[in-house]
């Protein structure tokens, strides 16, 4: 989260992922020993910083992400590009960071890394490489000796070169297209030098050397497989630390919904100076309608605007997720509980002005109650906005379709068309039902209208003062055999509903997502893999056998550097 500084986001990571048996003090210390492993400690009160916020530099913020991930201690650590977008110094001193990891604590770490473009003193940390090319291993061995494996096979490093440019150059198809141009690996074709480098690897010392060790593995008795049970915080901590973390990110992030307040302040303030002092003449029974309508259609309805931070939180979940940090009713909750404080400020606020200035039905009952359905009705939107979000990840598109629902659900709410006049057929039903607005319009009308009277113009020779029970029947043609209470009991079920189904939308969609990926993807045929293993020992030391082991397993994962 780009609000919180590089202690807090550590620390907030150590109490999710660290087991509850540890204390705070020890998650503290564990966090403070991670960030100067990493180099961060002159940058612990500086925050991470994004869009339109100065923060700390793209390395800082690669190594904020790679402290987070080993705060756990892991022995066996994957990396996806961690140099990816930063200069060869940047570069540098990550990877250097990283090799210092090997073996801190005592703990003998396997380092596996895909790496884009290193350096030639980034190479030079490399203890192993893996060079993949159309899913051939080319070479896999000591990084030091590869130089002179692609020279004594008829490729050789020209001088003042960086190796890792030259082995890309020759084995990488993609190069042939740029022949004409004088950017080609050489004068051999590139698929003859990797039908050449892979049939020599094959019958190389280094290659008997591995299946040597892989053998010695595969003979070792390893003893029966247990799974280990999770050492992670629990549901509880997990839910208070994700939602303090939330909330302090909403307080620090001025859009998120400091700019909604005060969109809604002037917006209550329009409302209040439009519909001043309506009374409660005849004319005012139209006014307070088209008031209650206002605020339950278009005050809700700009609670969109909250959706891009919706999308980056999504974004942060997927990631952190994926890495196992904290479970998916964890996060649901933590974001629902920590959005309550700030709607009701929102609600209150806004919602005084609206109410008072235009003189609706006196009482604190009264205002309580419509308080309390415009914070409901923005918990319902919230909720509807983060199911999409679920699905449409984009925000533009996000916005555009949850509009649409939205629009769909205020025709079909009961005011525009009265519910006698609304078409069976998608519009009464179901739309009618399932809109919340119906219970929200219900709601706040009965509140307003229910023990008021106005003069009655509309029969000539009739009563001269027409209640507001009849009012609500005739003219709003409302269900009345039921009591306000129960259409705000059942906006509350929807906003439980609708989280449920936020919910149910992210767990469907990590199990959904890769098979849609899979079965979308088409694996390119001109691909180079790199895959190294950084130590502290830059040298053709043999490989261990859980290196070479974890290596080859992960080698067809890791992604493609072309």
């Amino acid at each position: 989260m780009t609000t919180l500084t590089v202690r807090e986001a550590v620390y907030y990571s150590a109490q999710l992922q660290l087991p509850d048996s540890m204390s705070k003090s020890e998650k503290k210390e564990r966090a403070d020993v991670t960030i100067t492993e990493m180099g961060l400690q002159d940058a612990v009160n500086t925050r991470i910083g994004g869009w339109g916020a100065k923060g700390i530099s793209g390395g800082q913020k690669r190594r904020v992400s790679i402290c987070i991930e080993i705060l756990t201690r892991p022995k066996l650590l994957f990396l996806d590009e961690p140099t990816s977008g930063l200069d060869s110094a940047a570069s540098y001193y990550v990877m250097s960071r990283i090799a210092r990891l090997d073996q801190k604590d005592g703990v003998g770490r396997t380092i596996i890394a895909s790496i884009h473009q290193p350096s030639t003193e980034v190479f030079q940390l490399f203890n192993n490489l893996c060079l993949l090319s159309s899913g051939k291993t080319v070479y896999f061995g000591p990084a030091s000796a590869a130089n002179e494996f692609f020279a004594s096979n008829g490729f050789p490093c020209p001088s003042l070169q960086n190796p890792s440019d030259h082995f890309l150059k020759t084995i990488n198809k993609d190069f042939d297209m740029d022949l004409e141009k004088g950017l080609g690996g050489g004068a051999v074709p590139t698929e003859e030098a990797i039908h050449t480098l892979t049939k020599a690897y094959k019958s190389s010392g280094i290659f008997v050397q591995v299946q040597r060790q892989v053998a010695e593995i595969c003979r070792q008795d390893c003893g029966a497989f247990e799974w280990k049970k999770s050492s992670h915080a629990g549901f509880v901590t997990q839910c208070l630390v994700l939602t303090k973390r939330s909330f302090v990110n909403m307080y620090r992030d001025l859009g998120y919904y400091w700019l909604r307040l005060a969109i809604y302040v002037a917006l209550g303030v329009g409302l209040a100076t439009a519909f001043y002092d309506i009374g409660f003449g005849s004319e005012s029974i139209e006014a307070r309608g088209a008031l209650l309508m206002f605020v339950a259609s278009f005050l809700t309805f700009m609670t969109i605007g909250g959706f891009p931070s919706f999308v980056e939180d999504m974004k942060i979940f997927e990631r952190e997720r994926l890495n196992g940090h904290y479970g998916t009713a964890a996060f649901v909750v933590g974001n629902t509980f920590s959005a309550v404080p700030y709607l009701l400020l929102i609600s209150l606020i806004p919602g005084a002005i609206t109410y008072f200035l235009p003189g609706l039905h006196k009482g604190a009952e009264h205002f309580l109650y419509f308080a309390v359905v415009l914070f409901t009705c923005m918990m319902l939107v919230e909720s509807l906005m983060m199911i999409v979000a679920s699905i449409v990840p984009n925000f533009l598109m996000g916005i555009i379709a949850g509009s649409g629902i939205q629009a769909l659900m205020i025709l079909g709410g009961g005011f525009f068309r009265l519910p006698g006049d609304l078409p069976r057929p998608f519009w009464k039903y179901p739309l009618y039902y399932v809109a919340f607005h119906k219970y929200a319009y219900q709601g706040l009308f009965k509140n307003e209208y229910e023990g008021l009277s106005f003069p009655n113009n509309v029969q000539a020779g009739g009563p001269a003062t027409i209640s507001g029970e009849e009012i609500l029947r005739e003219r709003w043609q409302m269900e009345i055999d039921y009591s306000k209470w129960v259409d705000l009991a059942i906006l509350f079920g929807m906003v439980v509903l609708y989280r449920v189904v936020f919910l149910g939308m992210i767990k469907s969609n990590e199990k959904l997502k890769p098979i849609v990926r899979a079965l979308l993807s088409v694996p390119s045929k001109k691909t180079t893999q790199v895959v190294v293993n950084p130590s502290v020992t830059p040298s053709a030391t043999p490989l261990h056998g859980d290196q070479i082991q974890s290596q080859i397993q992960i080698r067809a994962q890791v992604p493609h550097v072309s």
